[in-house]
């Protein structure tokens, strides 16, 4: 009797042999590849100028390669696929709007539904992150956190495959970006999408991921990878405060400090203000 072959299902999200060049002749990357398989959480990491937004538009289709292919669930990307969600660093919220006619605007101009099924998500997404007492707010009447919270209710009533996040809580204050760190973690194990999240914060990026992908500076594309093994669900005081914790943040600052300052060992030394200003 022949041993079973386990199910290989294809990654949902691949970049093979990407280049990229604006017009100004700038190159950001050459020949980069990344696979990300479906409902994993991927960290990106890399010193400023590295391309990490750059990445994120190539992998949203706004931007397009100039060498190689995107694909999204095998099909080509494309601006506005179905298939993707993307929350930017500010929640560009309509102020005129109220929070839940926020949440359904995407809805709305997709037409699928009717007003009051698109209600009924928005009140329901609204509900997950929260905020379903504050549907007929305005954004001002909000703070910053819930704002950005706002955002996340409306790119996930769309209910796309993979969410694409561009430093969406970089904004915010430490206290905040950490609940809302907990609280993503809770929607992505509830929902099973598939993350890329940009971020400058090394700590963040080992608390939420599974694997965190080190950009080298242009046109190197990936410097390294490192797999984040830490028990899930993560809990803040526990996750942070174990050796692991702080074996895997060292080890990614000290990644990022040899390609912001090559053949320096005395910069690679740990401390939180390097880790910040390295980034």
């Amino acid at each position: 009797m022949k041993p079973i072959t386990p199910l290989r299902l294809p990654p949902v999200l691949s970049a093979d042999a990407v280049g990229f060049t604006y017009k100004n002749g700038r190159e950001v990357f050459r020949n980069f590849s990344l696979t990300v398989k479906k409902g994993e959480f991927v960290a990106l990491l890399g010193p400023s100028g590295c391309g990490k937004s750059t990445m994120l538009n190539l992998l949203s289709g706004f931007l397009k390669p100039t060498s190689g292919t995107i694909r999204i669930n095998g099909q080509p990307v494309f601006p506005e696929m179905p298939a993707l969600g993307y929350v930017f660093q500010t929640p560009n919220l309509f102020p005129w709007l109220s929070v839940e006619d926020n949440v359904r605007f995407g809805l709305k101009m997709a037409g699928k539904t009717s007003q009051a099924e698109q209600r009924d998500k928005a009140r329901h997404y609204l509900s997950l992150v929260g905020l379903e007492k504050s549907a007929l707010d305005l954004p001002h009447q909000l703070s910053g956190g819930m704002r950005q919270r706002v955002a996340l209710a409306r790119t996930l009533a769309l209910e796309p495959d993979i969410l694409l996040m561009d430093e969406p809580f970089a904004a915010l204050d430490a206290i905040t970006r950490i609940h809302m760190n907990e609280e993503l973690l809770r929607l992505w194990s509830d929902l099973g999408q598939t993350i890329v999240f940009i971020t400058h914060d090394i700590d963040e990026a080992v608390f939420l991921a599974d694997r965190v992908v080190v950009l080298g500076l242009p046109p190197n594309g990936i410097d390294s990878e490192t797999p984040i093994d830490l028990p899930r669900p993560r809990d803040r005081h526990k996750v942070r405060t174990t050796a692991r914790f702080a074996d895997y943040s060292d080890q990614l600052m000290r990644r990022i400090g040899a390609i912001t300052h090559p053949g320096q060992p005395a910069a690679l030394e740990h401390s939180g203000a390097l880790q910040h200003a390295s980034l």
